[in-house]
């Protein structure tokens, strides 16, 4: 064994013997230090010893990197964790993977609500509807685009001044703060952010990736009845003697698609993505079925009734959709609120939202003394009742029937002119 006092003339003058793979020049002051060279010219300090009986060797590093007295401090130590029984190579990997993961969690740590917000809208969309997917959009949203019309600039989503956070630096203190601010400009869009963002810290909390920088409570039941104002049940209805100013209103817009939209959202009770999706696969003209999807039971089938019937087969065949739209990205009509305040407007009725329609077409349906159970399922209400979810299994003949003479009387008090039985003839599809 070739063992000298390792000093740097030494080490400089060290080769490994021609046709050797490696050579070894163990220092005299630490008997475990060595300098390895190889064949092809590396230099490196090595350890070198016995654990149980078996040799072990362990690389401290390069000639180049290391000075000789800290190799023979670290050659001492390493000697020091044999002695206790301990194998350096599995010390050395486990404060490898301790720094490993000590410097993952700083990372972790740092880690914005925006980031972790992109990941929870990727990871959750395939089980959104369309509308949901978009209210996380629109909430998250930083703001400044142009919007379409005017010179102003579009507004941040109720989220956006969260989303630069650190995901562990949303706690309940901070809810608290924004939901005051945002309570103060929009209460509609607070709640719904807040709903948003208790979801998904909730998300947060069951994911590895998030778990322990989301705080659940910062979104607790309490601080929503703390800060948000309650809650009010909308009363937005059309009234029995506005029903001729609106179908005229909405009858004389320009857009036929738009303007039959409106008039079948009405007369359906369907709620505003349910038949903004309705394609014509689901519309059967030969036996007077529309099947909707229905965020309650998956889908639902329902009466398609004369007026409705007319006017759908009267719009244009341009894609899937039964209301299309050619400057929509999707292809189908995507905001016809607007539209609806312009008929609004010009009928003199205020504050009516599109969901308000639905909502009157359950209240308009009592006039003609339609039994709820057959109103709700039209409309696809959760049964509220045992007999209602056990024993009440109306066929659609009977649900045309009574969806027929709402949509009969409606028109009758709007003063349409429509014939049902001189309407069947002419229905067609239109390509």
């Amino acid at each position: 064994m070739n063992r000298q006092r390792l000093t740097l003339q030494r080490i400089t003058a060290f080769t490994c013997e021609s046709g050797k793979g490696q050579d070894f020049l163990w220092d005299t002051d630490v008997p475990r230090l060595a300098v390895r060279a190889t064949g092809a010219g590396a230099k490196s300090f090595i350890f070198g010893g016995k654990l149980a009986g078996t040799s072990i060797r362990v690389t401290i590093g390069s000639v180049s990197d290391w000075l000789i007295d800290d190799a023979r401090a670290e050659a001492r130590h390493l000697q020091t964790l044999v002695d206790q029984g301990i194998d350096p190579r599995v010390a050395k990997a486990e404060k490898t993977a301790a720094s490993h993961a000590k410097r993952e969690e700083l990372i972790r740590r740092e880690v914005t609500m925006a980031e972790a917000w992109a990941v929870y809208i990727e990871a959750r969309r395939h089980k959104w509807s369309e509308r949901h997917l978009t209210d996380h959009i629109n909430l998250s949203y930083q703001g400044g685009d142009p919007a379409k019309r005017g010179n102003r600039k579009k507004l941040p989503g109720a989220l956006a001044s969260l989303m630069p956070l650190r995901l562990m630096e949303i706690d309940a203190a901070r809810v608290k703060a924004w939901l005051r601010d945002e309570t103060a400009k929009r209460p509609a869009q607070a709640r719904l952010g807040f709903g948003a963002l208790r979801g998904f810290l909730n998300w947060c909390g069951d994911t590895p990736e998030y778990a322990g920088l989301a705080q659940r409570e910062a979104c607790e039941s309490r601080v929503a009845r703390q800060n948000l104002p309650k809650k009010q049940a909308k009363r937005d209805v059309l009234q029995r003697e506005q029903l001729a100013d609106w179908f005229a209103a909405v009858r004389g817009l320009d857009n036929p698609v738009i303007s039959a939209y409106l008039q079948a959202l009405l007369l359906t009770g369907a709620r505003r993505e349910e038949l903004a999706g309705l394609t014509w696969d689901n519309l059967d003209f030969k036996w007077n079925a529309m099947t909707i999807r229905d965020k309650v039971e998956g889908e639902r089938t329902i009466p398609l009734t004369p007026y409705v019937a007319q006017l759908l087969a009267a719009l244009p065949r341009r894609n899937e959709w039964v209301f299309s739209s050619p400057a929509a990205a999707s292809g189908r009509l995507q905001e016809p609120r607007i539209p609806h305040n312009r008929a609004l407007a010009k009928a003199g009725i205020e504050d009516l939202t599109l969901h308000g329609l639905r909502r009157s077409f359950g209240s308009l349906a009592e006039w003609i003394e339609c039994p709820a159970g057959i109103v709700a399922q039209i409309m696809g209400h959760k049964p509220s009742a045992t007999a209602e979810k056990h024993y009440r299994v109306r066929p659609l003949d009977l649900l045309r029937m009574w969806h027929s003479k709402i949509e009969a009387w409606m028109l009758e008090q709007a003063g349409l002119p429509f014939d049902a039985e001189q309407a069947k003839p002419g229905l067609r599809v239109v390509a």
